[in-house]
């Protein structure tokens, strides 16, 4: 067995494991620094929206020695408008001015034409007005809105309405996130982005999924047991699941990554870039969420009802109770409440060293 396969094996039978849930403030401090971070920027630097949104022209040439800094120049001087020129995997440039209508489009390119040395009707322009990226944003906001209800309203009757806050959280969690870094990196928003977004959310909330299942079946009948706490069935939920969580988020980030830094950054294919850089930090962002956010919050959700608390009051006063008399029950045995990530000592390796 792999020592991938051995640590996942051992993680899930309790053997090994890490206290997710015990260092949770940590894990929210981080998630409301990156939050922040991404507020501010969008608030300082907003966002670089792309043609579809403002309204404008886009002209493709045939392939040119031209750079992509002169041609910028030349189009920005043509248009008296900022440019955004790329230069295609087949030698070609795509050159984006923003606020032009057609009058002012056939004028550019005549300008385009002239500055790179090419017939005018070999320039390909195509208009577009910002109307038709109001109604694209309209129906992004709409289709958003129905899936967070749609989820809620899912996870509130497949689980409970704890895990349905929880994973609305992480999921507004993720999207705030990735729209933050865009708004870090300048890269710009188009509708390739929009569809990146929207696919995000359904992997982000498989991860949380996953782990939510593991804890429902653990924490059946809690309450008849005084062995564990929610928190700390909940941490074993995290642990036994974590290998599976990170196989699944490197798998799907492995092609992403291809996309993102071959496919946009060599080859220079714009609408890559826009899909890519949301999906990967989307995704890297899922499955962190589902991790440190949204069970962690499930479980201080859960602590507050009367019959949790009352369980953790009995289990805390047995153990004091075991810890006073000197005593090493049974249940102390498999606690998975150790915020160390190593093997633990089985009662019957104690009891062989002590003999």
């Amino acid at each position: 067995m792999s020592k991938l396969g051995d640590l996942g094996a051992r993680l899930h039978r309790g053997e090994v494991g890490y206290d997710f849930i015990g260092n949770r403030k940590i894990w929210y401090g981080l998630s409301i620094l990156i939050t922040i971070t991404a507020i501010v920027a969008l608030a300082v630097r907003g966002l670089n929206m792309g043609i579809e949104f403002q309204g404008g022209a886009v002209f493709t040439t045939p392939k040119s020695e031209v750079s992509v800094s002169q041609a910028q120049e030349y189009a920005e001087e043509a248009s008296g408008h900022d440019a955004i020129v790329q230069k295609l995997g087949n030698g070609s440039l795509r050159i984006q001015v923003g606020g032009l209508d057609t009058a002012k489009s056939d004028q550019v390119r005549a300008e385009l034409a002239k500055d790179l040395k090419l017939p005018e009707d070999k320039i390909a322009a195509e208009l577009v007005g910002p109307s038709w990226g109001e109604q694209i944003a309209t129906k992004a906001w709409t289709g958003l809105g129905v899936f967070m209800i749609l989820v809620v309203i899912y996870l509130a009757i497949a689980f409970e309405w704890r895990m349905a806050v929880a994973a609305l959280i992480a999921l507004i969690h993720d999207l705030t996130i990735t729209v933050g870094i865009y708004s870090l990196v300048g890269f710009e928003v188009t509708v390739g982005t929009v569809i990146g977004l929207l696919t995000i959310l359904g992997y982000s909330l498989y991860d949380t999924v996953v782990v939510f299942d593991s804890l429902k079946e653990q924490t059946k009948d809690i309450t008849k047991q005084t062995r564990f706490t929610y928190s700390e069935m909940a941490n074993r939920s995290i642990n036994g699941t974590l290998v599976r969580s990170i196989n699944t988020t490197v798998v799907a980030l492995l092609p992403v990554a291809g996309l993102l830094f071959i496919g946009g950054g060599v080859l220079g294919a714009g609408m890559l870039n826009d899909i890519s850089l949301s999906l990967f930090v989307g995704l890297a962002a899922g499955a962190y969420s589902s991790i440190f956010i949204a069970t962690p919050l499930v479980a201080d959700l859960k602590e507050r009802e009367p019959s949790i608390k009352a369980l953790r009051k009995r289990i805390m006063a047995k153990r004091a109770s075991a810890a006073a008399k000197g005593e090493a029950p049974d249940e102390l045995d498999d606690l998975a409440e150790a915020a160390v990530v190593g093997p633990r000592a089985s009662r019957r390796g104690a009891q062989e060293r002590r003999g």
